[in-house]
């Protein structure tokens, strides 16, 4: 997706995928949630991350699982 909110960048944490302009893994958001933690412990927790990319990455994740749907 051109306009992602995820980087995977080999030179950044080994080319973990991670929140674009951020060192922030995207599973470490995973984890947060398989725990039943909320969005904003998370972003209190990586205050480089902010809400409104936590929401856009989930949004793109209900988007490609939609689209693979139809």
């Amino acid at each position: 997706m051109k306009n992602s909110v995820v980087s995977i960048d080999p030179e950044i944490m080994g080319g973990t995928p991670c929140f674009r302009g951020t060192r922030v893994p995207i599973q470490f958001l995973l984890d947060y949630l398989e725990e039943s933690d909320t969005i904003e412990a998370f972003v209190d927790d990586y205050p480089t991350v902010s809400r409104e990319q936590v929401v856009a990455y989930l949004n793109e994740g209900r988007d490609v699982l939609v689209e693979g749907a139809a």
